[in-house]
C-alpha cells in the first residue's frame, strides 16, 4: 500500500522486570547543586513506555503547596481517560498520559476486568518504573502494616508523561512503537524503556529493525533514549539494547540485603533470607518443628508428588493436628525448578492450617537456591543453602523418634522464625546481577559481533522499592500492595533516565550523546570495598570479576556526570554513516530503513562513529581510530593521556597532552596493533586527566586475531 516503507514481523514486547538516592550520593551532590530534592528535575520532562501508571499513588501526587514554575513550552500535553483514569489524573506530576491498544487489540481477546482501555496501570510494572525515575521525594514505604522507610525518585521533580502499551494479556510492538512516535512528537526530553522485544529481529540487522530505527528518531528529535538491558544473563551477547544512539543499562546490587534468622532448640542459630515478621513472642518461644513429609494424612488420596509430599503446595495433603502451631519445614524442589510451585503457595497453605511459620529449605539434589525476599504477612524464612539446611534436618533427626517403619511419632525439636524485614547495609555492593543480559552487542540473529559496547553502563536493580497498583494483574502476591521490592534491568534503566533528567535540568542545551557520554566517560568501575567490580555468575553464590561485556563503562556516578569535563558527541548523520559503514552492508537496506541515502554518508569503518568507548570485534593488524572531544566546562584545561592497552594490543594515543578552552574540541588518534591472536575479546582504557580534575575515561574492548 502507498506509504508503507517496511514490513516487520512483530515479536511482541515484554516487561524487563529505597535506598539507591543515598548509595549514589544524590542529596549531597547532584540534588544539593539543583536546589535539593524540592527542586531535582525541576523542568524535565520523562516519557514512560509501560503498562501505564497508578494515578492515586503518593509517589505521583500534585502537592499544592509546592508548585511547579517551570515552563513546559517544549513539551505538548494529552490526557486520555478511560477506566480508573479520569482526567483529574493528570494532575500536574503527572503531566500527560496516553494509552496504545490497536497492536493488543488485534493480537488477543482482551480481558475488561484487567485490560482496561486507559493509562492505568493494572499491572504494577509501569508505576514502578515510573517511582523509581521521577516519584515524589519522601514517601512512606509501608507494605502489610510494616515501614520500611520512605521513597524517592533520581528526578523527583520531574514531571511525568505515561504512554502506555503494554497489557496484562498482551504486549505488542506495535503500540510499543506507536507510543515512541506519539512521545516524540509530543516533546518529551527523557524515554525510559523497561520494556520492548527481548529477541534479535528475524530477518534483518539488530540497528535496522523497525524498533531500534524508531529509538534513531528519538535521537535525532534531541529525545535520549534510555533502555533497559535485558534479563537473560548471566549468558553471553543476550543483550537486547542494540544500537549506539540509545543507553543500554543493565543491573548491580546495591549492597541492601534483608537477612532473617532462625534459632533451633540446641541454641543453634541459622542465617536465611527474609522480609516477613517473625513467629511467636517476637522469635523468642521455640515451637514443635515438623518435617512436611512427616506431617502428611496417612491415609491421603493426593499424589505423591514433591508439591504436595515436600513442597507445601496442598493444605489437604496434611494431617492439621500435627501441623498446628508448628513449624513446618517446606523443601525447595522440582516444582519450584519447573515454575509450578510457589512461595505464596506455602504462604497459603501455613495460614489454611495455622502454621507457626514455615522455613524453605533447598533439596540437595538439585544445590542451593536463589533466595529472593518477598514481603509477606505470615511468619517464615528461606534457607537456600545446602550446608545450612542440614544443620536444621540434623537437629530435627536428633530430636524426633521413629517407630519401626520410620514413621515419626514424636516431634521433640524446636524452632523459632526471627525477624527478617529489617534492612542489612554490609558487604559488597554494585555487583552486577546475575539476571543482567550481558554483552558482547550482536548485529544479527545469527550471533555476528557489532563493533559497540553493549551494555552501556550499571545501575541499581536488585530488590528496588518501588510504587505498585493493589490489582496486580500479573502477580497475586502483590495483590492489595502499594509497593513492590523488585529486580530487573527495568529497575536498572529508570535509575539512569533519573539521573540523565538531573543532567538535562542543569545543562539544558546539552545534546542526548552529550548526556550519554557524561554518563559513560565517568563510571565508577570499583565497588564499595574499592576492589573491582564483580559479577554474580550462573551458580548461586559464585562471582567472577566483571568486564565492559557485563558492566560496560561502570557503576553510573551522576555527580561525576553532571561536570565530566569533556565530552564525545555524535549526531544523527554521524549515526546514518555508522549505519553505512556496516561489514557487507547492503545501502538499499539503509535507505529503506531510514530514508537516508549512503552516497553522502562515509566512515571507513563502524568503529569510527565518536563513541566514549572503541570496541573492535575482530582486530587485524593494525587500525587508526579517531575520537574528538569537547570542553564543555567553564574554562581552559589541559589534559594528560595515558593507555593502559588490552591484552595482545599495543595503543598510542597522539597527543598525549592537550589544552582545550570552552566548547572547543580536540582531535585524539589511537592508534591499536594486535602482537597476539585471542579468541575472546580484552579490555583497556584510555585515560584523559585534567588540570582541573577532571577524569575522563574511554573504554578499549578488542579481539586482535591476527598480527
Amino acid at each position: 500500500m502507498k506509504g508503507v516503507k517496511m514490513v516487520e514481523k512483530d515479536r511482541g514486547a515484554k516487561m524487563m522486570t529505597t535506598y539507591t538516592p543515598e548509595l549514589l550520593s544524590l542529596r549531597k551532590g547532584i540534588w544539593a547543586q539543583e536546589g535539593g530534592e524540592i527542586n531535582a528535575g525541576e523542568g524535565v520532562v520523562i516519557g514512560f513506555v509501560d503498562s501505564g501508571i497508578n494515578p492515586l499513588h503518593p509517589s505521583f501526587a500534585y502537592d499544592p503547596m509546592h508548585t511547579f514554575t517551570s515552563n513546559l513550552s517544549h513539551f505538548v500535553p494529552t490526557c486520555e481517560t478511560g477506566p480508573h483514569f479520569p482526567l483529574s489524573s493528570c494532575n500536574g506530576k503527572i503531566v500527560s498520559a496516553r494509552y496504545f491498544s490497536a497492536g493488543a487489540e488485534a493480537t488477543a481477546t482482551l480481558n475488561a476486568s484487567l485490560d482496561f482501555l486507559s493509562p492505568f496501570d493494572a499491572d504494577g510494572h509501569g508505576s514502578h518504573v515510573a517511582s523509581i525515575a521521577a516519584g515524589n521525594a519522601g514517601v512512606p514505604v509501608v507494605v502489610n502494616d510494616y515501614y520500611y522507610g520512605r521513597a524517592s525518585g533520581m528526578a523527583p521533580r520531574a514531571r511525568i508523561a505515561v504512554y502506555k502499551a503494554i497489557y496484562p494479556s498482551v504486549g505488542t510492538l506495535a503500540d510499543v512503537i506507536a507510543a515512541i512516535d506519539h512521545a516524540i512528537l509530543d516533546g518529551v526530553d527523557i524515554l525510559t524503556l523497561s520494556i520492548g522485544p527481548d529477541d534479535p529481529p528475524e530477518g534483518t540487522l539488530t540497528f535496522l529493525s523497525i524498533f531500534d530505527i524508531c529509538l534513531l528518531y528519538a535521537q535525532k528529535a534531541g529525545v535520549l533514549v534510555v533502555q533497559a538491558a535485558g534479563n537473560k544473563g548471566p549468558a553471553s551477547s543476550t543483550v537486547v539494547s542494540y544500537s549506539p544512539w540509545t543507553i543500554g543499562v543493565a543491573a548491580c546490587t546495591t549492597g541492601r540485603r534483608y537477612p532473617a534468622s532462625l534459632l533451633l532448640g540446641n541454641g543453634t542459630i541459622v542465617d536465611g533470607v527474609g522480609l516477613s515478621g517473625p513467629s511467636f513472642g517476637n522469635g523468642t518461644i521455640l515451637q514443635r518443628l515438623v518435617l512436611a513429609k512427616d506431617a502428611l494424612k496417612i491415609n491421603g488420596t493426593f499424589p505423591r508428588t514433591p508439591e504436595y509430599i515436600e513442597e507445601c503446595q496442598h493444605p489437604e495433603a496434611f494431617d492439621p493436628n500435627i501441623v498446628f502451631a508448628s513449624v513446618i519445614i517446606c523443601t525447595f524442589s522440582e516444582g519450584f525448578y519447573d515454575g509450578t510451585s510457589t512461595l505464596g503457595a506455602i504462604v497459603h497453605t501455613s495460614k489454611a492450617l495455622g502454621f507457626a511459620a514455615y522455613i524453605l529449605v533447598p533439596n540437595p539434589s538439585y544445590g542451593d537456591y536463589i533466595a529472593e525476599p518477598i514481603p509477606f504477612d505470615f511468619p517464615g524464612i528461606m534457607i537456600p543453602r545446602v550446608a545450612d539446611a542440614k544443620v536444621i534436618l540434623q537437629h530435627y533427626e536428633d530430636e524426633t523418634k521413629r517407630d519401626e517403619k520410620g514413621t515419626a511419632t514424636e516431634f521433640c525439636a524446636r524452632a523459632a522464625v526471627g525477624e527478617g524485614r529489617v534492612a542489612s547495609f554490609t558487604g559488597r555492593s554494585s555487583v552486577v546481577s546475575r539476571f543482567s543480559s550481558r554483552g558482547p552487542d550482536i548485529i544479527d540473529m545469527k550471533g555476528n559481533l557489532a563493533d559497540i559496547l553493549k551494555p552501556d553502563i550499571i545501575a541499581p536493580g536488585h530488590q528496588i522499592w518501588g510504587a505498585w497498583t493493589p490489582i496486580s494483574a500479573l502477580q497475586p502476591m502483590l495483590t492489595g500492595h502499594n509497593f513492590a521490592l523488585l529486580s530487573g534491568t527495568s529497575m536498572a534503566a529508570p535509575h539512569v533516565a533519573g539521573i540523565a533528567a538531573l543532567i538535562k535540568q542543569y545543562n539544558p542545551l546539552w545534546t542526548p550523546s552529550m548526556i550519554a557520554s557524561a554518563i559513560s566517560t565517568t563510571g565508577t568501575k570499583h565497588d564499595n570495598l574499592g576492589e573491582v567490580l564483580m559479577a554474580e555468575g550462573f551458580q548461586p553464590n559464585s562471582l567472577y570479576p566483571s568486564t565492559p561485556l557485563e558492566h560496560g563503562a561502570g557503576m553510573v556516578n551522576p555527580n561525576d556526570a553532571n561536570d565530566p569535563g569533556l565530552v564525545l558527541s555524535s549526531g544523527y548523520t554521524d549515526y546514518i554513516s555508522f549505519l553505512c559503514s556496516l561489514p557487507n552492508i547492503n545501502p538499499n537496506k539503509v535507505t529503506a530503513a531510514t530514508g537516508e541515502p549512503c552516497n553522502t554518508h562515509l566512515f571507513a569503518d563502524p568503529h569510527n562513529l565518536n563513541l566514549p568507548s572503541v570496541t573492535i570485534s575482530a582486530l587485524k593488524g593494525s587500525v587508526s581510530v579517531r575520537r574528538t572531544v569537547m570542553n564543555i566546562g567553564n574554562n581552559t584545561e589541559t589534559y594528560v593521556g595515558a593507555v593502559i592497552p588490552p591484552n595482545g594490543t599495543r595503543v598510542n594515543l597522539y597527543p598525549t597532552l592537550f589544552t582545550v578552552s570552552p566548547q572547543e574540541t580536540q582531535d585524539l588518534e589511537i592508534q591499536i596493533s594486535a602482537t597476539q591472536s585471542m579468541e575472546k575479546f580484552s579490555f583497556g582504557e584510555i585515560v584523559l586527566t585534567g588540570s582541573l580534575n577532571h577524569i575522563v575515561r574511554i573504554t578499549l574492548s578488542v579481539i586482535p586475531v591476527s598480527i
